[in-house]
C-alpha cells in the first residue's frame, strides 16, 4: 500500500494546533504526524499549510438557484447534471463532507461514494418534513404546486400532519435512503403563507418524529427560525437547530442543556436579496421576510456564541452560490466568533455533529485522510478560498 507523505508544510488543526510537521497517509488514513518522515510518494508542502477536510453541514446539492421560475422549466434530470458542478465548486472550497439539507438522494450519494463523479461525502435528508402549509408545502396561491423538491421515486413528499403521519413519513424517508431527517419547526422565507416567527408541528408530532429516527438510529435536524419553534424542537431532542433566527434567552438555555447545535447559515439571507438583484424570480413576500430577519439573525448568532452554544458551519447553498461557502466564515468571525472557533466549527464540530469526528474533523492519526493544502493562512478567511491548491479526499486527490 502506498504511503504518501506531506513533507514541510505547517500544520493548521483545531485538535493538534498550529504545528510544523509531517503528514503521512497510507492509502487513505492517515498513519503518523510528525517530523522527518518518509514515505514512497512526496506532496511537497514547503511554504504551505495543511488543514483538515472542511465541512458544510447544511447544503443544497441538487440545487443550483433559487429562481422558481427558472425550476419551472427546467426538466427535473437536468438538476442532476448541474448537482456535478455544484459537487465539484463545493469540494475546491476544500468542502470534503456535507450534510444535504434535501434535495440530493440515495443515488447521488452512491454516485460519489462508487467514484462515478466526484464530490464530497455525504450525509442526505432527501426531503425536508413540514406540515399542510408550512415551509415545506409548495402551495402558492394560484393553486398550482411550485416547490424546489419535486417529488419522485427516491425522493418522497416530506409532508406529513398529525403523529401517526409523521411516524409514516419518517420510515418512508429511512427507506429510501435518508441518514438524518429534516423537519420544518417553523415558517420560512422563501415558503409563500408562512412566517419565520410561526411555529410548526405540535410536540406531541415531534416527540414522535425523534422516536423513530432514533429508532433508526439516526438524528433529526430542524429549521427553526420562530422562538417557539425551536425551543420545541430542542425539548423533543432534535439534534440541530438550523439558521436559530429568533434565539430568545430561553431558547439558548435549552440548548446549553440538551448540547444541541446550531447551524447559522447566516450568508443565506443576504443571498435572497442578491439573486433578485441578480434576475431571480421570488415573491414580493421572501424578499420582505429575507431583508426583516438580517439583523435578528445575527444577533442570535452574537448571542448563542456568547452563551457557548455548540456551532457548526452551514451556509445553504443554493440560496447563495455553490462554491461561495467560505464566506460564512467571514460572517461567524464578525458575529462574534475567533477564527480559530470558526475554523473549528467548520472542522472538528461539524465532524461531532455529524457523528463521524472518529473519522474526521482533524489530521490525527487513525483518521481518513482528507487534507486540504493551502498556500495562505487558512485562518485568514477573505483570502482562504484563493489559497487552496489541492484538496485530498480519503487520500485521493480530488482538486
Amino acid at each position: 500500500m502506498t504511503r504518501r507523505v506531506y513533507a514541510g508544510g505547517t500544520i493548521v488543526d483545531p485538535v493538534l494546533g498550529r504545528t510544523e510537521a509531517d503528514v503521512l497517509v497510507e492509502g487513505d488514513r492517515i498513519l503518523e504526524v510528525g517530523s522527518g518522515l518518509d514515505g514512497d510518494e512526496v506532496v511537497d508542502c514547503s511554504g504551505k499549510f495543511l488543514t483538515p477536510g472542511l465541512f458544510d453541514c447544511h447544503v443544497h446539492l441538487a440545487y443550483t438557484h433559487i429562481n422558481l421560475w427558472r425550476h419551472i422549466h427546467t426538466p427535473l434530470s437536468y438538476n442532476f447534471y448541474l448537482a456535478i458542478g455544484n459537487m465539484m465548486r463545493t469540494l475546491e472550497c476544500g468542502i470534503t463532507s456535507v450534510r444535504d439539507a434535501s434535495g440530493a438522494d440515495l443515488g447521488m450519494k452512491e454516485a460519489v461514494d462508487d467514484g462515478l463523479v466526484p464530490g464530497p461525502r455525504m450525509q442526505i435528508s432527501l426531503a425536508m418534513m413540514s406540515q399542510t402549509g408550512g415551509h415545506g408545502d409548495g402551495w402558492n396561491p394560484s393553486g398550482i404546486p411550485v416547490r424546489l423538491a419535486t417529488q419522485y421515486p427516491g425522493r418522497p413528499s416530506g409532508l406529513a400532519d398529525g403523529p401517526e403521519e409523521v411516524r409514516k413519513k419518517v420510515r418512508e424517508l429511512v427507506r429510501a435512503g435518508a441518514d438524518v431527517i429534516k423537519v420544518a419547526t417553523s415558517g420560512g422565507v422563501l415558503s409563500p403563507r408562512d412566517e419565520p416567527t410561526h411555529a410548526h408541528y405540535r410536540p406531541e408530532e415531534l416527540e414522535i418524529l425523534v422516536a423513530e429516527a432514533e429508532a433508526a438510529g439516526i438524528w433529526v435536524m430542524a429549521h427553526a427560525q420562530a422562538a417557539e419553534g425551536i425551543k420545541n424542537a430542542v425539548r423533543a431532542g432534535i439534534r440541530s437547530i438550523e439558521h436559530g433566527i429568533y434565539l430568545d434567552d430561553e431558547a439558548i438555555e435549552l440548548m446549553l442543556e440538551h448540547g444541541t447545535y446550531l447551524v447559522p447559515t447566516l450568508v443565506a439571507p443576504t443571498g435572497v436579496e442578491k439573486a433578485v438583484e441578480a434576475g431571480a424570480q421570488i415573491s414580493e413576500a421572501a424578499l420582505r421576510k429575507a431583508g426583516e430577519v438580517i439583523e435578528i439573525h445575527r444577533e442570535s448568532f452574537s448571542k448563542a456564541v456568547a452563551a457557548g452554544v455548540n456551532i457548526a458551519m452551514g451556509t445553504d447553498s443554493a440560496v447563495t452560490p455553490h462554491g461561495d461557502n467560505l464566506e460564512e466564515l467571514e460572517l461567524m468571525v464578525d458575529g462574534g466568533q475567533t477564527p480559530q472557533q470558526a475554523f473549528a466549527s467548520a472542522t472538528i464540530e461539524a465532524a461531532r455533529l455529524m457523528g463521524v469526528n472518529d473519522d474526521l474533523g482533524s489530521l490525527e492519526p487513525g483518521k481518513l485522510a482528507d487534507l486540504v493544502v493551502v498556500g495562505s493562512d487558512p485562518l485568514e478567511f477573505s483570502t482562504l478560498k484563493s489559497g487552496i491548491e489541492q484538496v485530498w479526499k480519503a487520500g485521493k486527490r480530488l482538486v
